[in-house]
């Protein structure tokens, strides 16, 4: 009996712990969801002082379905909820917001540009593009000044 009393608490133990750490991960980004959709930039600009600085843009590269409303027809139709004291929820960007943090690190990966990671200094995230701002943690050396030209 006290076999499968400790057995019982051990397996609700697990279980806890299981469903707590797939609560605070990072939702999976579906990368086949976006691949060839999506046309991004990254621009580097390192100031006189070694200050490095750069701006990534990614654009969706493909129409709006003319089955979802557009933004000015959202916007619209707030009016008309706020009589019925319905609540305005703009459209869902969670999956579309890891795609651009998806592209900016391998980007960043790729490039070698911030080599002790980065400071966000702003974030712009819309239906269809975002642009990512931020400050390198590391000020530029030599090889920065030749590599990334600005």
């Amino acid at each position: 009996m006290c076999l499968t009393s400790r057995l019982t608490t051990l397996s609700s133990i697990a279980l806890i712990c299981t469903l707590l750490s797939a609560c605070s991960s990072k939702p999976d980004i579906e990368a086949e969801e976006f691949v060839g959709q999506v046309s991004d930039s990254f621009r580097t600009d390192i100031k006189s002082n070694g200050l490095k600085l750069f701006t990534y843009r990614a654009i969706l590269t493909i129409e709006t379905p003319q089955s979802e409303p557009l933004p000015h027809e959202v916007r619209s139709n707030q009016k008309k909820r706020s009589r019925t004291k319905q609540r305005y929820q703009g459209p869902d960007l969670s999956g579309w917001t890891a795609q651009v943090e998806h592209g900016l690190q391998q980007t960043i990966k790729m490039t070698g540009y911030c080599k002790e990671g980065y400071i966000e200094l702003n974030r712009t995230i819309q239906y269809d593009r975002g642009t990512i701002r931020g400050e390198c943690n590391d000020g530029a050396d030599e090889a920065d000044l030749v590599k990334f030209d600005s």
